[in-house]
């Protein structure tokens, strides 16, 4: 389930423009290939509503439902069954349905997602003679796409929006190549991955975001007049760093530690040594963006700002073991996959402290820095309490609809994806 909600975020947020005039299109059915190694070939196939009742004489509501879908399963795999194929070498391979169906709902109505696998597909073939002529005997302007949502060593992870083939009236059985790539276009894969969710991941952005705001200033103490020890502590009483160096090796610190507990959380999770409940997960990562916000505002590990980076990095971790999961990941050339995710979370965080990190420094020595970072961290601490009591009551509030479109789109805008 959550790949598929995933799945809906990429075709909503994403490639909604992409899917309504050439993917998700009510003339057109999908099928999505997984490839991995050592392990059957699955697969999906996405069958609009409206075809359905048009070409098998349903009554199938707008938004339909399992309850709805249930009385007429068995009627639309065997429809499946018998326009579909694939084969090597003339050796079939059978179309063996899972128990899982979901929805995917875009402007032109429902699309049922069915769930199967290749049987006897554990031995990858070089290639697939496919058939997939769903819908297209029954209405000849119909057409058949086929992608491949995931192989490692193509360099095609969580992929939706290339399409490998497309079928037609009279142009219904194509071959599928599965021979291309090679270990270096998967780990690139990886990489790249890794940074598009550093990016895509707000909350990890955050967090970062209220750890280095404090990395161009240091606290001063007020000493209370008339006391010898005692001192009174103030919001507003910050003073800039003189030099480059100490503010840098500060940043370098933080995100080292940072990054030390994610990357052995994830190697763990991802080795499902230790496995944390993911609404867990994702409560500590929000309240640990307003504790980082609020240890701005007033110290709580004084002079001990990497502890919160390295405890709650090891959450982070966990979060982005989920993310491998969203993917497809299931665990092939782990070791790669492992480095090189981790390497583009650390490029992504990287690009998020050169963007943010050299414009802190240059106004540093303003008046109203404190200001701007008192302010800041209380946003911080707003959006940490939102998206907690979202997580942790397992809720849907309206403003993260709105941050996450918006986020995407301005991503888009630039060129991160």
């Amino acid at each position: 389930m959550k790949r598929r909600l995933l799945s809906f975020l990429l075709f909503t947020f994403l490639l909604f423009p992409i899917c309504n005039a050439f993917a998700h299109h009510p003339d057109n059915s999908l099928l999505y290939l997984r490839v991995y190694e050592n392990a059957n070939i699955e697969g999906d196939f996405h069958i609009n509503v409206n075809e359905l009742n048009d070409v098998l004489g349903f009554n199938l509501s707008q938004h339909t439902s399992i309850e709805e879908i249930t009385p007429h399963l068995n009627k639309i795999k065997a429809y499946l069954l018998k326009n579909t194929s694939f084969s090597y070498q003339n050796k079939a391979y059978s179309i063996v349905f899972t128990d899982e169906i979901d929805f995917l709902w875009v402007t032109y109505g429902d699309f049922i997602i069915l769930d199967f696998y290749l049987e006897n597909t554990e031995m990858t073939p070089d290639e697939l003679d496919v058939t997939y002529k769903v819908f297209i005997e029954e209405e000849p302007h119909h057409m058949n796409l086929l992608g491949i949502a995931y192989n490692w060593k193509a360099g095609l992870i969580n992929n939706e929006k290339n399409i490998a083939l497309n079928f037609s009236n009279n142009d219904w059985n194509k071959t599928l190549s599965l021979k291309e790539g090679s270990i270096w276009t998967g780990f690139n894969a990886m990489i790249k991955q890794g940074i598009w969710h550093i990016w895509i991941g707000i909350d990890h952005i955050l967090f970062i975001i209220a750890l280095i705001l404090p990395a161009v200033v240091r606290r001063r103490i007020n000493i209370t007049e008339g006391a010898q020890s005692s001192s009174k502590f103030n919001i507003w009483s910050w003073e800039p760093v003189d030099k480059f160096k100490p503010a840098f090796l500060y940043i370098v610190k933080i995100i080292t530690f940072f990054t030390i507990a994610h990357t052995i959380t994830l190697s763990l999770a991802s080795l499902q040594i230790i496995e944390l409940p993911s609404q867990f997960v994702e409560s500590i990562i929000a309240f640990s963006i307003g504790l980082a916000a609020y240890h701005n505002i007033k110290p709580i590990f004084k002079g001990r700002d990497w502890v919160i980076a390295f405890v709650f990095g090891l959450f982070h971790g966990f979060g982005f073991a989920s993310v491998l999961g969203e993917l497809g990941f299931n665990g092939e050339h782990l070791t790669l996959s492992l480095l090189g995710f981790n390497i583009g979370v650390e490029i992504g965080q990287l690009a998020i402290i050169a963007a943010i990190f050299p414009l802190l420094f240059l106004i540093r020595k303003l008046k109203l820095y404190p200001k701007f970072l008192v302010y800041l961290s209380v946003l911080l601490i707003i959006i940490s309490l939102y998206w907690l009591i979202e997580r942790a009551f397992d809720i849907d509030l309206p403003l993260d609809d709105y941050i996450r479109k918006y986020g995407f789109e301005f991503a888009v805008w630039l060129g991160l994806r």
